[in-house]
């Protein structure tokens, strides 16, 4: 899984160089895809479920699962690029919203909040801890910066299937839930929005969008409970 973890975190740098204005969607998950290929891993994403893609690209109101497109950024853009990785059996996954430079001071504060509910999340994330220790840093914090979030879609287990038991809440009361144990690999992923919770899918099928169409971000970690600190899979 640290393996996964890497390629996932490398891959997610390379997009981080690729975004810019006039750049596709589908070039920028081209890329991904590559890229992940020649590490001799695999794309997770790509036919799970029937998705058609490497990387769920969400661009400004939408909150996950976003088709890949000839759609171009622009700048103001928001980036929602959720991507995971097999490798000899295991997975990673990571998410991260990206800034197509200059955003608005209101998407950067949105950004900043929701990155940093994702690591008030990690830290709760320790042996003894409950699951919904991890939930409730995230929505309160996130619901005292005047955001919300999302309920229909939470986080997972993680590690010899991609999606695997428990579900990670974003939200919910502390002291609640599985008890947290060395070993147990979790992808922790707070998906906030500017205005309401609430979200729609689109016709597609696929892309949730906010249903006030409103900004929403979406930033997510694999995570490993230890006997110390958590350890983040996918970070460098």
């Amino acid at each position: 899984m640290r393996d996964a973890g890497k390629i996932v975190a490398l891959t997610h740098k390379e997009l981080e160089k690729a975004i810019k204005p006039g750049i596709s969607t589908k070039e920028l998950s081209d890329i991904a895809e590559d890229f992940i290929k020649k590490q001799g891993a695999r794309p997770a994403f790509k036919g799970l479920y029937g998705f058609p893609a490497a990387v769920c690209i969400s661009v400004n109101e939408e909150v996950v699962h976003g088709i890949p497109s000839q759609r171009k950024l622009e700048v103001g853009d928001i980036v929602g690029c959720d991507l995971g990785v097999e490798i000899e059996g295991y997975f990673g996954d990571a998410a991260y919203t990206y800034r197509v430079e200059p955003i608005s001071d209101r998407a950067m504060k949105l950004l900043e909040v929701a990155e940093r509910a994702l690591y008030l999340g990690i830290e709760k994330a320790v042996s003894g801890n409950r699951l919904t220790d991890i939930s409730h840093a995230i929505q309160s914090f996130v619901e005292s910066n005047g955001f919300s979030v999302v309920r229909e879609y939470v986080g997972h287990g993680i590690g010899s299937k991609l999606h695997e038991d428990p579900q990670v809440p974003n939200f919910g009361r502390p002291g609640r839930g599985i008890k947290l144990k060395p070993g147990l690999t979790l992808a922790i992923e707070p998906m906030v929005n500017e205005g309401t919770h609430e979200v729609v899918t689109l016709s597609n099928n696929w892309t949730v969008v906010t249903k006030d169409r409103k900004l929403s971000a979406h930033f997510e970690h694999t995570v490993a409970i230890t006997d110390g600190a958590p350890e983040i899979l996918t970070k460098l």
